[in-house]
């Protein structure tokens, strides 16, 4: 489902641009501070209903301007699905697709799965946990249909749950009249976690083999209480200390992807170059497990070059070429995209300065 067609508005410095881009590979190059990673940073928005960049919407929108505007026309074969955001200064989001207003942004994600690669990736590895969590439910989302209703449900009997523990003075006996539910969802979230994870794993350890083939890295999955436990066994045994500090201490909700190497986390003992090519092949990995289940998804890459040498630069852009998705790659100089694209791509070079897109000479 690439996009056809892309329109922004009063994002940034980005006033107004509007640009066809390839159904394969876009690259733009610019100056910092040109816009090109507002244009990533628009694409994700109309994927997540969020930015990439800040979680304050006021930083996004134009100074002075009361809103921005994100539209896009959306590739889906035989026709193209208008999808558009519009976020005010005051707050408000609207959110159209194919001329309806839509129930919420989730709406989005399933129209336009995005991908993000960019420098601020190494989070996700040195991130806490809540992010690492994140990475897999969004994976999970796109993996199983059912996912999204046990997970709001698990959310919300989590929620009643501590709300009910904040007021102290409460028995067990009491307590567990509001588990039933937490328990029985909680147990679906996890399950659907854990099968997500053995999916992905051998994608994973496949594509940082191209990447990397020297780095031994594997991942394991923490549900988030003992693996020798049920869920409701969990809940029962931690129903004193949960009265005491008065929150949920075990559950889903301290679910981790723990990303490892032989003498330890990949974070500890990995180089900053090292922890991109495992984060590149995890978000690759994704993509993959998403194109095989029969989805198609954008990729984004903003900054490829930094902190990788030419050769994984090469050997990312020929994953990324092997997904026949769409994508997106920012970068600062044209000498720095020294990968050869396949004859039968449509890459398309464009040139950013100063928040105007303009297409160059270079396309293949």
């Amino acid at each position: 489902m690439p996009l056809a067609r892309l329109d922004i508005s009063r994002l940034r410095n980005l006033t107004h641009v509007r640009f066809e881009p390839s159904p394969q590979v876009n690259i733009i190059v610019g100056e910092n501070g040109s816009g090109k990673t507002s244009i990533l940073e628009a694409i994700y928005l109309l994927s997540f209903g969020r930015s990439f960049r800040s979680h304050k919407y006021k930083t996004y929108i134009q100074y002075e301007q009361p809103e921005c505007v994100v539209f896009a026309q959306v590739d889906q074969g035989t026709q193209q699905l208008p999808v558009g955001i519009k976020r005010g200064r005051d707050g408000q989001v609207e959110v159209r697709i194919q001329g309806r207003a839509a129930q919420s942004a989730i709406e989005l994600a399933e129209c336009l799965p995005v991908q993000l690669i960019n420098p601020d990736a190494f989070r996700l590895l040195e991130g806490s946990p809540k992010i690492r969590r994140q990475f897999v439910d969004w994976g999970v989302f796109h993996f199983d249909g059912q996912f999204i209703n046990a997970w709001r449900g698990w959310q919300k009997a989590l929620k009643q749950r501590n709300s009910v523990l904040r007021r102290g003075k409460i028995s067990a006996n009491l307590l567990a009249a509001f588990d039933q539910e937490l328990i029985r969802l909680g147990e679906q979230v996890n399950h659907t976690r854990k099968a997500y994870v053995a999916a992905l794993t051998p994608h994973f350890e496949s594509v940082l083999q191209q990447l990397a083939p020297d780095l031994d890295v594997h991942l394991t999955f923490f549900q988030g209480w003992d693996a020798q436990r049920s869920l409701a066994e969990a809940v029962e045994h931690s129903y004193q200390r949960d009265i005491d500090v008065g929150y949920t201490n075990t559950g889903p909700q301290r679910a981790d992807l723990r990303v490892k190497t032989p003498t330890g986390d990949a974070l500890d003992t990995l180089s900053r170059g090292q922890q991109k090519l495992v984060v590149s092949a995890l978000k690759i990995a994704q993509g993959q497990l998403l194109i095989e289940r029969g989805r198609q998804l954008v990729f984004l890459v903003d900054d490829l070059p930094a902190e990788l040498d030419a050769n994984h630069r090469r050997k990312l852009c020929q994953l990324l070429e092997s997904l026949d998705s769409q994508i997106f790659i920012t970068s600062v100089g044209p000498d720095s995209m020294d990968f050869t694209w396949s004859d039968q791509i449509d890459v398309r070079h464009f040139s950013m300065r100063q928040g105007e897109l303009s297409p160059n000479a270079q396309e293949s």
